[in-house]
């Protein structure tokens, strides 16, 4: 792979009349590179390790920009740690509709890649976007209930009041009753794995925009919500990259979606969902997307 010195920018593109804020990487002597929009997990923010990602791709010739989405971090959006699944996808329509505005980007040459929650994104984002040239879902979340079944019922009755307390406050139109999203095992928090919240807060920066709270509401949604389904649906090449010790994101239901993709790649790993980010799983597994987006996105070599 080519090795291009990466200028960073700082943008922002409009999302529904709010702003998501986002890096753009770009990789220097390419005119008009291809371009991999990146988005994360479950209330997670661009500067959670989406810049390594993003920089790597940027050095094989390929543009990246990460966003953080509407609600969170220093993106715009009232209330503040709302997570609304609706919200979220519009926000990768307006990030898709915003590349292809930009005159330093090839906008014919799009691609996208989503992490964790975002990796389910991903998944439907595809499925709706028959123009995109390639998809990258990492760990990614593609069923609720398989998720909320890894939690266990204790912990999900353990959620309910938060909820019921957060859909009056919606209702009489109060602040968000917030939920951790991270936390120890038998704590109230959507995600209780061991390795959850030790993962969570080995990504964030020290001036980092992270919140471990996300409006309870959220919780309900997230238990119906099945972004694998879409898998059959997606048109262009999408690589699956799969943790096969995933404590938040079963590996055996996301393996059954996967395999219904027309186009689909698999690549596993043998790690733990936080695992992806960091060290020497990152290094194998930013090869292998590195590898396929060159590839779909046809980076001259």
């Amino acid at each position: 792979m080519s090795n291009h010195t990466v200028t960073r920018r700082d943008i922002t593109f409009d999302s529904d009349g709010d702003t998501c804020a986002a890096w753009l990487f770009l990789p220097e002597g390419v005119e008009r590179p291809p371009v991999v929009i990146l988005g994360h997990g479950l209330g997670a923010t661009r500067e959670m390790r989406l810049d390594a990602f993003a920089e790597r791709f940027a050095r094989a010739g390929i543009a990246a920009m990460a966003f953080t989405y509407r609600h969170f971090g220093d993106s715009t959006g009232q209330p503040r740690q709302l997570l609304s699944i609706k919200r979220q996808l519009a926000d990768w329509d307006a990030a898709i509709a915003h590349v292809k505005t930009r005159r330093d980007v090839d906008g014919t040459r799009v691609a996208v890649w989503g992490s964790s929650f975002g990796g389910g994104h991903a998944i439907i984002v595809a499925s709706r976007h028959p123009e995109l040239r390639a998809a990258v879902s990492q760990c990614p979340f593609t069923d609720g209930l398989a998720s909320a079944r890894a939690l266990g019922p204790v912990g999900t009755m353990r959620l309910l009041p938060r909820v019921a307390g957060d859909l009056v406050a919606k209702a009489l139109g109060k602040e968000p009753v917030l939920l951790t999203l991270a936390g120890a095992p038998g704590e109230k928090a959507l995600m209780t794995a061991a390795d959850a919240l030790p993962g969570y807060l080995a990504l964030v920066p020290e001036d980092g925009t992270f919140v471990n709270e996300v409006a309870a509401r959220v919780a309900p949604t997230i238990t119906w919500h099945r972004p694998g389904k879409a898998a059959k649906n997606v048109k262009s090449p999408i690589l699956f990259c799969i943790c096969d010790h995933d404590s938040v994101t079963p590996p055996e239901e996301t393996l059954a979606y996967a395999r219904t993709a027309p186009r689909g790649e698999i690549k596993q790993y043998d790690a733990g969902h936080f695992d992806i980010y960091l060290g020497e799983p990152f290094e194998t597994v930013v090869a292998d997307q590195t590898e396929f987006l060159a590839r779909h996105l046809e980076v001259a070599r």
